[in-house]
């Protein structure tokens, strides 16, 4: 298993304390549960993610096996004098006690670091005929930061990604496509991962509906296809915002020999203050 710290963890780790500041007074919370929901908000965030599973498949004992994962995904956008933002969303996933196969019906499990993956994009400024619309082009990467016995570790991934949305006073709906192929390593990797998103926003910072993340590994031929519903409520905490929300996803497509059936997840987010975004005025 890799002992070694990863810079990129250490900087994420270090924003973890330079980043919150005074929270944004001046928005309702009904405001800001709007911004967190949208793919392009101004709003920086620190999402917290705790993600369980339990797994079904063909091989032995598949179904009695589950994991969990605790999932760092700060939200950072930048910016621009003309509406435009440039928004960068690093991913750090750690888990704990992934199921193994190691045979007939033996099983390990392990815990330890995920590979850390990161989008960077670019959201056009709103139109002035229709202010309403999201779109954002950018890029998708994954590094192989993560632990050698858990099966990460192998390759470097990159390509691109594209949103497309309209947000309204009511809801927010999309799509936000991306696909990564492998750029060195050892393996071949084509994946293609589609996340829709329909969430309406009711009073009191309460956001709800449905965002399933669905995947398409070209390579095995194999697709992962949930059944998602979602529900968030905004509060103040001493006066900052935080988001609190939780979701189910049920899967209904997954591979054969072993994947998830179920993934209940956690989340908890606090708004701050992007000093980063400073540092380029």
């Amino acid at each position: 298993m890799r002992k070694t710290v990863n810079p990129l963890l250490s900087l994420l780790l270090a924003m973890c304390i330079v980043l919150p500041g005074h929270a944004q007074e001046e928005q309702s919370l009904d405001e800001i549960a709007k911004e967190l929901a949208n793919p392009n908000t101004s709003v920086a965030s620190l999402t917290l993610k705790l993600q369980y599973r339990m797994f079904e498949g063909d091989l032995d004992d598949a179904d009695d096996q589950d994991s969990t994962t605790f999932l760092f995904q700060p939200s950072l956008p930048f910016k621009r004098d003309d509406g435009s933002k440039i928004i960068w969303r690093p991913a750090v996933p750690f888990i704990v006690d992934q199921p193994l196969f190691q045979g007939g019906d033996d099983w390990d499990e392990e815990t330890g670091m995920g590979d850390i993956s990161f989008d960077l994009a670019f959201a056009l400024p709103p139109e002035k005929d229709d202010p309403g619309k999201l779109i954002a082009v950018g890029v998708f990467s994954s590094l192989p930061t993560g632990d050698d016995d858990l099966g990460f570790g192998e390759a470097t991934t990159l390509g691109p990604e594209f949103l497309y949305g309209k947000i309204s006073k009511e809801l927010i709906w999309g799509v936000f496509p991306n696909h990564q192929w492998d750029i060195d390593g050892d393996i071949d990797i084509s994946l293609t991962t589609v996340q829709l998103f329909y969430l309406r926003f009711a009073e009191g910072g309460v956001t709800y509906g449905t965002s399933p993340i669905m995947t398409y590994d070209h390579e095995e031929d194999e697709a992962t296809i949930p059944l998602n519903l979602t529900v968030s409520k905004t509060i103040a905490i001493s006066g900052r915002p935080w988001k609190i929300g939780g979701e189910i996803n049920y899967y209904v497509e997954q591979a054969d020999e072993f994947g998830p059936e179920w993934m209940f997840v956690f989340s908890v987010a606090p708004v701050v203050k992007n000093k980063l975004a400073e540092w380029f005025k």
